[in-house]
């Protein structure tokens, strides 16, 4: 994790943190000098859905940066009081105004550099009206030969795309991981 991104201050008591190895810990951690507490800094999960109708997928064209002008799955942030199903649900409507029925988790890839973990549900649009959010410009059906891959906004979509369309040929969908360095 960059430094810039670390924890300064404890938000506790507002004193400035010193990382360190906490007695019984094997990590360096922010501890506040002030009032012992300990702040762990742990990855960021995103969530998001797979959305098909019959042999095409459903993109969002991002207005939002990182990568606004790009096509992505729907997907975001997890929230506090959400499953990940839930969540994934959530980002569906919200980006893409979709209406769906929720299948099993089909891909979790470890974004190490930025402290994320990105999970993406299979699901089956109930119809194709859209109705995206703020966050997407446009929000269409791509069959696979149409996808735009050198316009996708980031690996983890990337590599779920290619392993659903890998598993479509062999009529056969498992769970997929993957490590994204």
């Amino acid at each position: 994790m960059s430094e810039r991104s670390r924890i300064q201050h404890c938000p506790a008591c507002g004193s400035h943190v010193q990382y360190r190895i906490p007695p019984d810990d094997n990590r360096e951690r922010a501890v506040c000098p002030a009032c012992s507490r300990i702040h762990y800094e742990n990855p960021l999960n995103v969530v998001g859905t797979l959305p098909t109708w019959n042999d095409q997928v459903l993109l969002c064209l991002r207005n939002i940066e990182p990568r606004r002008g790009f096509w992505t799955l729907p997907a975001g942030f997890m929230e506090l009081g959400e499953t990940t199903s839930q969540g994934a649900l959530r980002e569906t409507a919200e980006e893409a105004g979709a209406h769906i029925e929720l299948g099993p988790l089909f891909s979790v890839m470890n974004v190490r550099q930025v402290g994320q973990v990105h999970l993406y549900y299979l699901a089956q649009l109930q119809d194709t009206t859209f109705d995206p959010g703020p966050e997407t410009i446009e929000a269409r059906l791509f069959s696979e030969a149409d996808i735009p891959w050198d316009q996708i906004a980031f690996r983890t979509v990337r590599e779920t795309l290619k392993r659903y369309f890998e598993d479509r040929k062999h009529g056969q969908f498992g769970l997929h991981t993957a490590d994204i360095e």
